[in-house]
C-alpha cells in the first residue's frame, strides 16, 4: 500500500469523508510562498495554509528561532513553571494589543483560546453575583471553532447545531450586518442600528456576553461589515454590562489592514483571542486577553482561578517561534508595508475598485465572459483577504484539479472562491492566484447546479 493509499483509506481529513474521501496532494517541501508536490508540481500557496503562513514558508528569522530554542527545552509544563520565551511573548502581547488588555492566557488552538474566552466571561458575570447570566449573544454568519463551546456560537445554520442538538448549548443570534463594500459613503444602517438595540434589551439580562468576529467573517461567508456595528456593539455592551469578545484569531495581526480589525472601530474588547498567524503558521499556538476589570472580578471571587489548563499551556518552542514572527512582522512596519501592497494587487487584480476609491462608476464585470456572469456574485477586497462569491457552490474536488493544473493552491468551500495568501507574495504572484479564480469561473462544470 503507498503512502497515498494508506492516507485515503485511513487518515480523516477535516470536513471529508472517509467513505469518500476529497483527493488530497502530497507536499514535500515548502518555501517562500510555494508548495512543492512529491509529483514534482509547484504551486504558489493562495490560503497561507489557512491564513496562519503569513511570512511564507522556511523563514530563515523563525527557522533560527525554533533551532535555538530546540537546544535549550521543547516542551515543559506551565504548571508551577514559567520560562522566558512566555514572558517574552506576554510582553509583545500586551504592547501590540489595544491599549488595557493586559492578562494573557496562552492556549494551544483558536479554538480552545475561545473556549477560554468564553469561561471568562461566564466566570466574571459569576464573580458579579449573575449566575444566571450563561447565554452568549453573535451575529448570525459567525465561526469561532469546532469544539463545543466555540461550535455553540457559529452559525446555528451552517455550524452543526441541527446534528448537535441537546449536546449544543443554546445561545442568542442576531442577524448578520448589512456587507461593507469599503467605500466612504457606506454607512452603518439605522434600522440595523435599531434590530441590534432591541436585540440586547430583549437577552443582555441572561447573557455574559456577546462575541463577534470584528468587520469579517471569516468561514462563515468571507463577508465584510462596517466597522460601525463594532462601535455600537462596543456601546451597547457597557449599556447592558455585557463583556464584549472579539474573535480575531482569523484577522488578527494585519489581516485586514489594521494590526488587529476592531482598530478599524477604534474599540478595545474586554476579551480578544488570537491564533493563527501568531507564530507564523510554525506551530500551533494561541492567545486569549483580557482586560484588569474582568481579570480582577475573577480573582476577587470565590473562584479565582480560570478553570482550564492545556497540557501544552504556554509551549516554549512554539512561544519562541510566535516573539521571533511578531518581531519579524513589525521590523521596518513590515506587515503595513505588505499588507498594503496586497490590497492594492488583489484590487487590481480581481477587478474590484481599490477600497476607498471614490470611482463611483467604477464596473468589476467589465470584460467578463457570459459564463463568468453568470456564475460570479460579487467580488470584494479588504487588506490581505480576495473573495469572489459564485452563484453555484464549486465541486470541490474538480475545482482543486483545476487550480493546480494552474500551479496555484486555492481551497474554495460552498460559493466562495477566495485568497488569504502569506504578506510575502509578489504582484506576480498574486496576478496568477486571482487568473486562476477567474479562470474557474469560465467553467460551468467545476461547479454543482442551484
Amino acid at each position: 500500500m503507498t503512502d497515498t493509499d494508506f492516507d485515503r483509506a485511513h487518515l480523516w481529513h477535516p470536513y471529508t469523508s472517509l467513505r469518500h474521501p476529497l483527493p488530497t496532494y502530497a507536499v514535500a517541501a515548502a518555501r517562500g510562498v510555494r508548495l512543492q508536490l512529491e509529483d514534482g508540481r509547484e504551486v504558489i500557496d493562495g490560503m497561507a495554509s489557512w491564513w496562519c503562513a503569513v511570512h511564507g514558508y522556511n523563514v530563515p528569522e523563525l527557522n533560527a528561532a525554533a533551532t535555538e530554542q530546540l537546544t535549550k527545552m521543547s516542551h515543559v509544563m506551565f504548571g508551577g513553571l514559567t520560562h522566558a520565551p512566555a514572558t517574552e511573548l506576554g510582553k509583545r502581547l500586551v504592547s501590540l494589543t489595544p491599549e488595557g488588555l493586559n492578562k494573557v492566557f496562552l492556549a494551544d488552538s483558536g479554538s480552545i483560546s475561545v473556549e477560554v474566552a468564553m469561561k471568562m466571561a461566564i466566570q466574571y458575570q459569576y464573580a458579579r453575583g449573575r449566575k444566571t447570566r450563561t447565554k452568549f449573544m453573535s451575529f448570525r454568519g459567525g465561526y469561532h471553532g469546532d469544539t463545543v463551546g466555540p461550535m455553540s456560537v457559529c452559525d446555528p445554520e451552517t455550524g452543526m447545531h441541527a446534528l448537535f442538538r441537546g449536546f449544543l448549548p443554546q445561545h442568542h443570534f442576531l442577524d448578520r450586518p448589512p456587507a461593507w463594500t469599503g467605500h466612504p459613503t457606506d454607512g452603518v444602517s439605522p434600522e440595523f442600528v435599531e434590530r441590534m438595540t432591541s436585540f440586547f434589551a430583549e437577552h443582555a439580562a441572561s447573557s455574559a456576553a456577546f462575541i463577534c468576529e470584528p468587520v469579517v467573517q471569516g468561514a462563515g461567508g468571507m463577508r465584510f461589515y462596517h466597522p460601525g456595528y463594532v462601535a455600537l456593539l462596543r456601546e451597547l455592551c457597557d449599556a447592558f454590562d455585557c463583556l464584549l469578545i472579539l474573535d480575531e484569531i482569523a484577522t488578527g495581526f494585519g489581516r485586514t489592514g489594521t494590526l488587529f480589525a476592531c482598530e478599524h472601530a477604534a474599540v478595545v474588547p474586554d476579551i480578544l483571542c488570537l491564533g493563527k498567524a501568531l507564530t507564523g503558521g510554525y506551530l500551533t499556538l494561541a492567545a486569549t486577553l483580557c482586560t484588569d476589570r474582568v481579570a480582577d472580578a475573577i480573582g476577587n471571587s470565590d473562584v479565582p482561578n480560570i478553570m482550564h489548563g492545556p497540557t501544552f499551556m504556554g509551549n516554549p518552542l512554539a512561544c519562541a517561534v510566535a516573539v521571533a514572527s511578531i518581531d519579524l512582522l513589525l521590523a521596518d512596519d513590515a506587515w503595513h508595508t505588505r499588507v498594503e501592497r496586497l490590497q492594492s494587487s488583489l484590487a487590481r487584480h480581481l477587478r474590484t475598485a481599490p477600497p476607498n476609491s471614490l470611482d463611483m462608476d467604477y464596473d468589476w464585470t467589465l470584460g467578463l465572459s457570459e459564463n463568468q456572469r453568470e456564475l460570479i456574485g460579487d467580488v470584494r477586497v479588504l487588506g490581505g483577504i480576495g473573495v469572489i462569491e459564485t452563484t453555484r457552490p464549486a465541486d470541490v474536488a474538480k475545482i482543486q484539479a483545476f487550480f493546480v493544473d494552474r500551479g496555484v493552491w486555492i481551497r474554495p468551500f460552498g460559493r466562495l472562491i477566495y485568497v488569504m495568501p502569506p504578506y510575502v507574495a509578489t504582484d506576480e504572484e498574486i496576478a496568477q492566484l486571482c487568473e486562476a479564480m477567474y479562470a474557474a469561473c469560465d467553467c460551468p462544470d467545476l461547479f454543482f447546479c442551484k
